[in-house]
């Protein structure tokens, strides 16, 4: 009976203290949606990617040829370790899209008649190309969806030199091109690269290759090694011209995709600790405030016979009950953000579907959590409440010991008024409470800043990348390495100003026990176009001889300037050489290598020769220069630095944005959360005292100045702390989301820190208009009948 009684008594101060209640609900609201949606968006993610790799056969292994007879297929079936192989004809062809004028250029996979073993398709829409009907292609999708292409459509592909026009039988989508990358870019342009499947006995006779083929992917027996298979494979393709056989964590659609999880789970990881760290530390100074409010009621219950146990189980229950909702709050608004976000991450990640959930496991960890954090954060006040002696508890607390501030001592009095004077006495006699509900606020500045600090950090990217380092307007690549006479022709062009080669040479690196599959990209001396910097971001001149390496790639090497490693040339005559460590480079995007290039040519063992060029051409002529570009064969991928920025942006930007605006969101709420229970806990500590100063005659004005000046003072201290506090997390999650692919750079900027401000301001404002409502609202002679 008696704890019905309580129940019932629970229930009432729950509706008393609604608005409180409500706010602290919503703070581990924010907290739990955090850690629901992010974690549950990123499983949901790695789970359909290794369903997708399971059901459609994505292969382990890879390795590309200049051209190799098909016998060699059997060789390779036999080698230990080895369960499957395909060969496949793979070519590359600048393609023609009738409503985009840019340069295009795709890869053609071939099929052998129908599904592969590995790397299967899924046909979205039509069908498989049929042998023996030429001219037929599936689609990738995104490629398709980009340039509003559907099965019975056509597209011309210059293939070898020759024109052709290519009819799409199907839409379809691979696991090899989850992440559809062209050779030697970074990130996906489905705009600008494409890639389609032929039938292997019409792409083959096209480019010389009956009887043989040029890449091969294979998949591992359970158990195998895959390092000592990928030898094997390596060394038995290399009088072919092979270029190195390699796992699929070094495959690019892989790799990429990798490392944007990578990215994405660090702060799936990180970002739902400190939410839910805040959302405890505020419940916890919230409720224990609470509680110090109703010593009487406290004195009153154990009066009518409640024991310890009874009164500190209704507290108890009472601040469960305010978690409970909060996490079923947070529980269904983290599974419809993580829905949500999911929704984006399909555009991005192209899966046949996203098989999202939210597992039970993550649910009973948000209960756990929150329940633990709740009951951690009262227990100190809750015994302390009730080992309190019925008499004693009914005893006021004492009152608070006034006395002239630290200003007012200084003899600065006369510079204010006697309400200021009140806001500045309460604040000072009450250090811990001033100090906590600061570092409350301060919390959610600082959250505000870590989500709103990435969108100024990829400007930063897009400037220093490819503003300083690389200033071309478009990056022509050949098919194969050729003479320094194919620059001298481009640069003859109209509209070119200005022309410079470049060498690119497959390696592996080795320092120590630590190697690393990457490019070398040799420049010329003097490069205007491809410039190096170094850690200031300051242009360094290229050595002679010695290869500079970006920061990240010395950092997996282990090696600094002055140390020798080894390069091994991956195509050619495959040779080995070691090399001295001149320096590093600051690169925010990629993990390259640079050499002088006539140094690099050397090394190679090829003579001079040249991969391609950066243009430096008027935009008056940039679409002449492309058309002219596609109609030479040896050209292989035009680029042009508008689409490469797009493409990053469109990207890893793009995905990281995503997560930053969730974090924003939620840390919006919490700073209004916060906010708004320091004003209503302070109105409920001093109602009494404001209702007096009322009927001694001070004005409603002057009596709301003294509760929301003391509000507004809290707020702007809190605002700078918060500031540091949000500097120094955001270094810390930089690090943490750093990838291989690109690592994001602390920036700070005022508009951040504006932006950081106005919201917490605005939140102070809203909490302060609603406490204002009910400061008017107050019932002056009901609280003066309080017994002293």
């Amino acid at each position: 009976m008696k704890l019905r009684a309580l129940d019932r008594k629970m229930v009432r101060d729950l509706w008393g203290m609604r608005g409180q209640a409500l706010a602290i609900a919503f703070v581990i609201t924010a907290g739990i949606a955090t850690y629901v949606s992010m974690r549950s968006v990123m499983e949901s993610l790695q789970r359909t990617l290794d369903d997708y790799y399971a059901d459609y056969r994505f292969a382990d292994g890879f390795a590309s040829v200049r051209r190799a007879p098909e016998s060699l297929a059997e060789r390779l079936r036999r080698i230990p370790g080895i369960a499957h192989v395909r060969t496949r004809v793979t070519a590359g062809a600048n393609l023609e899209v009738e409503t985009f004028d840019e340069p295009v250029t795709g890869m053609i996979v071939s099929l052998p008649g129908g599904q592969p073993a590995l790397n299967r398709l899924y046909v979205r829409e039509g069908r498989l190309p049929r042998s023996g009907r030429d001219a037929e292609v599936v689609l990738n999708e995104t490629f398709a969806e980009a340039h509003d292409l559907d099965v019975g459509d056509a597209i011309t592909a210059i293939i070898n030199g020759r024109r052709e026009l290519l009819v799409i039988v199907g839409i379809a989508l691979s696991p090899e091109f989850l992440m559809q990358i062209q050779p030697g870019a970074l990130f996906p342009d489905p705009q600008r690269f494409g890639v389609m499947w032929m039938d292997r006995a019409t792409l083959a006779p096209a480019f010389d290759m009956d009887g043989a083929f040029n890449t091969v992917a294979f998949t591992l027996a359970p158990g195998a090694r895959s390092d000592a298979v990928i030898e094997r494979v390596d060394d038995l393709l290399r009088p072919y011209g092979g270029q190195g056989a390699y796992g699929r964590e070094d495959q690019a659609s892989h790799a990429l995709i990798t490392e944007e999880f990578r990215g994405l789970r660090s702060m799936a990881t990180m970002l739902p600790i400190i939410f839910l760290g805040v959302a405890a530390f505020l419940l916890n100074i919230v409720v224990t405030r609470l509680i110090a409010l109703q010593r009487e009621q406290i004195a009153a219950l154990k009066a009518f016979g409640y024991g310890n146990v009874a009164v500190g189980l209704h507290y108890l229950k009472l601040v469960l009950a305010i978690a409970l909702v909060g996490t079923v709050g947070g529980i269904i608004a983290g599974a419809w953000a993580g829905g949500a976000l999911g929704e984006i991450y399909l555009t991005y990640y192209r899966f046949p579907a996203l098989h999202y959930a939210v597992r039970p496991h993550l649910i009973v960890t948000a209960v756990t959590l929150t329940t633990g954090a709740a009951v951690l954060g009262v227990l100190r006040a809750v015994r302390r409440a009730v080992r309190l002696a019925p008499a004693e508890a009914m005893r006021p607390a004492p009152p608070a010991s006034y006395r002239p501030t630290f200003v007012e001592r200084l003899g600065l009095k006369h510079l204010f008024d006697q309400p200021t004077r009140m806001i500045l006495r309460n604040l000072e006699r009450q250090p811990l409470k001033s100090l906590l509900t600061v570092i409350g606020i301060s919390s959610a500045c600082a959250l505000l800043i870590m989500g709103v600090f990435f969108t100024d950090a990829f400007d930063r990217i897009v400037d220093v990348q490819y503003g300083i380092a690389q200033r071309e307007d478009m990056t022509v690549t050949f098919i194969e390495p050729t003479s320094t006479a194919a620059v001298h022709e481009l640069a003859s062009l109209r509209g070119v100003q200005h022309a410079e080669p470049f060498r690119m040479v497959p390696v592996r690196l080795r320092h120590g026990h630590r190697t690393h599959e990457t490019a070398i990209e040799g420049v010329q001396q003097e490069s205007q176009l491809r410039r190096i910097i170094d850690t200031e971001l300051e242009p360094i001149a290229v050595p002679p001889a010695g290869i500079i390496l970006a920061e990240r790639l010395g950092a997996i090497l282990d090696a600094v300037p002055g140390d020798r490693i080894s390069v091994e040339v991956l195509e050619g005559t495959r040779r080995t050489r070691d090399v001295t460590v001149a320096g590093l480079t600051r690169q925010y995007v990629g993990m390259g290598a640079f050499m002088d290039m006539s140094a690099l040519n050397r090394l190679a063992g090829g003579g001079q020769a040249v991969s391609g060029a950066f243009l430096m051409a008027d935009e008056r002529y940039t679409d002449e220069i492309s058309r002219r570009l596609r109609e030479r064969p040896r050209v292989a991928a035009i680029a042009t630095q508008e689409s490469v920025v797009n493409a990053f942006l469109e990207t890893s930007a793009a995905s990281m944005l995503a997560f930053t605006f969730v974090l924003s969101l939620f840390a919006a709420v919490i700073a209004f959360g916060v906010i708004y229970n320091s004003a209503r806990i302070s109105l409920s500590e001093r109602d009494r005292e404001l209702a007096s100063l009322r009927v001694l005659g001070f004005t409603r004005g002057e009596v709301a100045y003294i509760l929301l000046g003391e509000l507004a003072v809290l707020v702007l201290l809190a605002i700078p702390v918060g500031f540091a506090v949000g500097s120094l997390a955001s270094a810390g999650l930089v690090r943490q989301v750093a990838t291989d692919m690109y690592r994001i750079p602390l920036v700070l900027s005022r508009g951040t820190f504006g932006l950081a401000a106005a919201i917490v301001l605005a939140s102070g404002l809203a909490s302060a208009l609603i406490v204002l409502r009910r400061l008017n609202r107050l019932d002056l002679v009901g609280v003066l009948k309080t017994r002293e």
